[in-house]
């Protein structure tokens, strides 16, 4: 007599229907491209670029008229206790001469940001830069962090050398070294002010970028005169897509869960 099929088995109809419900729900990690990020107190900028290293990007507005360039950096950091750095090198393409803006959690939680002159590839401090620089803030949420800044270019400049960078830990209120890896070798390059991509203002909570830019690719209490912000609330935060489709979700896991169990009873 043939034996029954064991009632441990699930039918393999189920697990046709199983795989499919799993492929309508892909789940994604925290993006900080073009197209993700709307910002506090309904901050607009001109352009966008996807910049092509380390999960960033760059929002800007330039102002010929008075020479200065409003900048939203966009990052995760290395690790939850890192940092993030966007800078213009005025004399060269690397990190060596930049003037960079560094953005880290303090030890009470709240996040700075800071000016530093990258001389060397030694241990750095927090220094003035050759660069003149107004509005310095970051804001933090989700794991990414947000450097906004306005910062004065050469008169007439339409590019410049950008650099920047992720770091997993600060040790002493200083950033300590980043990785060494490609990604973090390579994100430098050329960006030109005038031709980005373009963004759509909406009023009610921020921007909406419609396409990438063209870019080119080959660290304690805040100083003087440089100001943070606190996280951002839930509201204004790129996850208020997330925080919509998730009762959706659970309630179609709920479903499917139900069904199983019918079917797995059979």
């Amino acid at each position: 007599m043939a034996s029954l099929p064991s009632s441990s088995s699930p039918p393999p109809l189920l697990l046709l229907l199983l795989l499919l419900f799993l492929s309508l729900f892909p789940f994604s990690s925290q993006s900080t491209n073009c197209t993700s990020q709307t910002f506090s107190n309904n901050r607009l900028f001109d352009s966008c670029s996807d910049l092509p290293h380390l999960n960033s990007s760059l929002y800007w507005t330039y102002h010929p008229s008075n020479s200065s360039l409003s900048i939203g950096f966009v990052a995760p950091p290395a690790k939850s206790n890192g940092w993030i750095a966007w800078a213009i090198n005025p004399t060269a393409t690397h990190m060596v001469g930049a003037q960079a803006l560094i953005a880290f959690l303090h030890s009470n939680g709240s996040i700075v940001v800071q000016t530093f002159n990258i001389s060397s590839y030694g241990p750095i401090s927090p220094s003035p830069i050759s660069i003149p620089v107004s509005d310095l803030q970051a804001e933090s949420s989700d794991g990414v962090f947000r450097i906004f800044a306005t910062v004065e270019v050469p008169k007439n400049t339409t590019k410049i050398n950008q650099v920047w960078q992720v770091g997993g830990s600060v040790t002493g209120g200083v950033p300590d070294k980043h990785d060494f890896g490609q990604e973090n070798l390579n994100a430098f390059g050329e960006l030109d002010l005038l031709n980005g991509g373009k963004v759509e203002h909406q009023k009610s909570n921020g921007t909406v970028p419609v396409s990438g830019g063209n870019q080119k690719s080959n660290g304690t209490v805040p100083a003087s005169g440089v100001n943070a912000t606190s996280t951002l609330s839930p509201s204004s935060s790129p996850s208020s897509f997330s925080t919509i489709l998730a009762p959706s979700v659970v309630s179609f896991w709920t479903l499917f869960v139900g069904i199983l169990t019918i079917f797995w009873s059979v």
